[in-house]
């Protein structure tokens, strides 16, 4: 599964703190006592805001973060990787007990299904970090130390189990003789003692020693607290108590991950993903347009969303036409009554509007209902849901079900049918329609947009923000729009102003461009740069190098000497044991770890073909060494070739240009990108960006732009180039739609404004500048590459010979420029003065 540009930065983000707590954490232990919160200094070293420090239930530092991601961000996805990440860098282990814990019996379901899925993209991404052994498990299944110590076990948990104040949570607590091998025999007094001393929050029969001793509880909780899991914790502000956090904590984890779209204010939050960074990488369909219709008959509403639906279909088969890609556009319908015994003639029944949409021609099944007492989608599980093909479903009725972890990218239409004075259908629905089908725009404008339909009501607009906020979406709320039953909602169109009109047509922004025959095209990463990486040059000798760790986490058979042609390389990899023989390992396996960097298999099979062997012949005599630490070493090698890739194709792109095969030029047509646009659609609901003092903006190119698009630094640069008598316009550059750099690295480089300087009184602009801006503690890899990038624009920018297509851009000077929060003001008055 291609992970998005945020995903890939929120990754990158966790991997920095777990090797940053890995070191702390080896300065902090000196054999006998802990010197000092290594959490909390790895916090600071990664210059994060202030960290709330937790601590266990043995009084040991705990670290616990958040990624804060919004509703439809994929969070689940996130979390896979996560614990692939901290099984490689922290607990450095393929084995071990992860407790995945879930706040409803929806997402339980949806998320222990695909976890149980061999085929499943989550599966998958466990198995890898598991070397194809992951065992998924519930609490009442059982499971041995063996299992543990062979396997990534992961245990899937209900929030409340995670309460000690029901009844749920005390039968995790009690004593079971599913996990009496943990435990020493009854009879062992002395091995209770023992155990008790290494862990004196395990619970006993006896709350003080007796004249027999204490015996511990053979319990799924005591269980949990010997293994020291990692803890997964999905949705965090649904464990809100301090005991919930309590009883979490005397789990003895070593180490907490939460997710959420809205954590609590004392979350530490590691990642902060903005619904923004969905909606550029189309994970979510925007704008939302709400109809509240004046009609007080429901029926009113229902035909509208019908309507609705259908013309959503119908454009959906014209897509599929074209593009084979199949959608099928569904209505959510929210009613007041779904019990057999509550159809009173008062209240808005599912029958009721089942009925209803059989009478208007809709087929019966083509309508589920899911409530507490029925479960009509569960008949398409068999099929592969309701994304299958074979499903036939367009309309789902309910009343609360849907509310949480409910997911269906083929939801459109949202119907809320209840009292107009209900004030949670639409705050708690609304996310269940924005999801993008297949994480790509159709361009199809219909169906990149999502659609509410409700009657009489009066906070409507309080209510949907609300939603928006539930669903981490709160810098979204611009997309929300309103529909009057005579007036479609429209987009504004804004064009540019009179004064810089002229001038910014002129603008044509060079690129770096490829030869292709007589023309010339822009560089693509894959095509261009990629599939030229010399990989026979990659230096991965250090790896061979490594000093590994004597002890022994774990028994793996490398299996070496596997012929390819003999060997199906992607294949699942089996579990192939002997009798009481260990796990096996394959080199096939852990070339699938690599395939993000080293696209063709076979080269990465034979780095770590190379890598392996190097090491079994240094140990040789002792291979459990290099079995036992093995995931250390793919992930050393997954660094080595990480760095390798960028290098070798940092080579490959200057030699591009050097050779002349590649230019940073402009290309007169017009390749969207490298001119300014000609207008600029906005949300006409939108709150329009302002100065710091709140005063409008005189110098953009655009009069009219939405405050959604400016973080807090962004806001400050733009006031402030909009104060200055030698700027003559400036731009916000929007990432995803605007202009951009592609170096030698993946993503491309969306810089945040675009200005034009003149000299003194001059009518017209004599510079041009690409700003990009870094807020504090940004100083990272990723900043050192756009300055090289940009470096290179620069240099290649002063040649005089690109311009003289454009006869507009002849006596022009372009600077690419990357500022920091603590001096971009004098930089910018620098760059200003020359």
């Amino acid at each position: 599964m291609k992970l998005k540009e945020y995903q890939e930065r929120a990754l990158k983000e966790v991997k920095r703190f777990l090797e940053e707590l890995a070191v702390r954490r080896s300065q902090a232990w000196d054999g006998k006592e802990w010197l000092f919160d290594f959490a909390e200094k790895a916090w600071e070293k990664s210059g994060l805001r202030m960290y709330l420090k937790k601590k266990d239930g043995l009084e040991r530092p705990l670290p616990v973060f958040c990624l804060k991601i919004p509703t439809g961000g994929g969070k689940t996805l996130l979390a896979v990787k996560t614990v692939d990440l901290v099984q490689t860098l922290y607990r450095r282990q393929q084995t071990g007990l992860v407790v995945w814990i879930v706040p409803t019996l929806q997402i339980y379901r949806q998320t222990l299904l695909a976890l149980r899925d061999r085929d499943h993209p989550y599966r998958q991404h466990l198995d890898m970090a598991s070397a194809g052994r992951t065992l998924i498990v519930e609490k009442t299944d059982g499971f041995t130390p063996q299992d543990v110590e062979e396997h990534l076990v992961v245990l899937m948990l209900m929030l409340p189990s995670a309460s000690r104040a029901n009844k749920e949570a005390l039968r995790m607590f009690r004593d079971s003789g599913a996990f009496h091998s943990f435990f020493p025999p009854e009879e062992d007094k002395d091995g209770h003692a023992a155990l008790l001393r290494r862990v004196p929050n395990l619970e006993t029969f006896e709350k003080e020693d007796a004249i027999w001793g204490r015996q511990i509880k053979t319990s799924l909780g005591n269980t949990i607290r010997l293994l020291e899991p990692l803890i997964i914790l999905d949705e965090r502000h649904k464990a809100r108590t301090p005991q919930q956090q309590d009883t979490l904590r005397n789990l003895n984890p070593c180490m907490i991950v939460e997710l959420s779209a809205t954590p609590p204010r004392e979350a530490n939050n590691l990642v902060v993903i903005g619904g923004a960074d969905l909606h550029k990488e189309e994970m979510i369909r925007l704008d939302l347009h709400v109809m509240n219709k004046s009609s007080n008959n429901w029926h009113d509403t229902m035909r509208a969303a019908m309507q609705r639906r259908d013309e959503l279909e119908e454009a959906a088969r014209s897509y599929a036409a074209n593009t084979n890609v199949s959608i099928r556009p569904m209505c959510l319908v929210q009613v007041e009554r779904t019990g057999r015994e509550q159809r009173d003639g008062t209240h808005i029944h599912a029958e009721e509007v089942r009925e209803y949409l059989i009478g208007q021609g809709v087929a019966k099944d083509w309508i589920a209902v899911k409530s507490a007492e029925v479960d009509e989608l569960k008949d398409f599980d068999d099929v592969g849901g309701l994304l299958s093909p074979d499903c036939p479903i367009r309309y789902v009725i309910t009343k609360h079900a849907l509310q949480e972890g409910w997911d269906c990218a083929f939801a459109y239409v949202l119907a809320i049918l209840t009292n107009p004075r209900s004030k949670t259908a639409l705050t708690q629905l609304v996310g269940r329609i924005l999801r993008q089908p297949y994480a790509r725009k159709t361009g199809v404008l219909a169906l990149d947009e999502s659609y509410v339909y409700c009657y009489q009501r009066n906070k409507l607009m309080d209510e949907i923000r609300a939603g928006f906020l539930r669903e981490g979406l709160g810098d979204m709320q611009g997309r929300i729009t309103t529909e009057s039953e005579d007036e479609p909602a429209a987009m504004v169109e804004v064009s540019p102003r009179s004064t810089f009109k002229k001038a910014a047509a002129n603008i044509v922004l060079p690129a770096f461009v490829i030869r292709d025959g007589k023309d010339w095209r822009l560089v693509s990463y894959e095509a261009d740069i990629l599939s030229r990486v010399r990989w026979a040059e990659a230096d991965v000798d250090s790896v061979k190098d490594l000093d590994l760790s004597l002890e022994e986490k774990r028994d793996l058979e490398i299996r070496a000497g596997l012929e390819p042609d003999k060997m199906e390389f992607m294949r699942r990899a089996e579990e192939v044991r002997g009798a009481a023989g260990p796990p096996r390992f394959d080199f096939a396996r852990a070339a699938s770890h690599l395939l993000d960097i080293v696209p063709n298999p076979w080269i990465g099979y034979d780095f770590v073909e190379r890598v392996f062997s190097a090491l079994l012949k240094k140990w040789k005599g002792q291979e459990h060494v290099v079995a036992s630490n093995l995931v250390f070493v793919l992930e050393e090698l997954r660094k080595r070739l990480e760095t390798e890739r960028d290098r070798l194709a940092e080579s490959v792109f200057n030699e591009l240009l050097e050779a002349d095969d590649m230019r940073f030029m402009v290309v007169t047509r017009d390749l969207r990108m490298n001119r300014l646009p000609k207008k600029i659609m906005v949300p006409k609901t939108s709150e329009w960006a302002t100065r710091k003092d709140s005063s409008p903006f005189q110098l953009s190119l655009f009069d009219r732009m939405p405050a959604e698009d400016f973080n807090e630094l962004e806001r400050e640069v733009a006031t402030f180039l909009d104060e200055q008598s030698r700027l003559y316009f400036w731009f916000r550059n929007t990432p995803g739609r605007n202009y951009y750099v592609q170096g030698w690295q993946k993503s491309r480089i969306y810089a945040d404004f675009l200005f034009a300087s003149r000299d003194g009184d001059a009518r017209d602009f004599h510079k041009v500048f690409v700003l990009e801006t870094k807020g504090l503690h940004l100083r990272n890899e990723d900043t050192a590459y756009k300055q090289s990038v940009f470096a290179l624009c620069n240099k290649h920018a002063k040649r005089r010979t690109w311009k003289q297509l454009v006869p507009a851009m002849r006596d022009k000077d372009i600077t690419y420029e990357v500022v920091f929060q603590e001096e971009w003001e004098k930089r910018l008055n620098e760059l200003l003065a020359e």
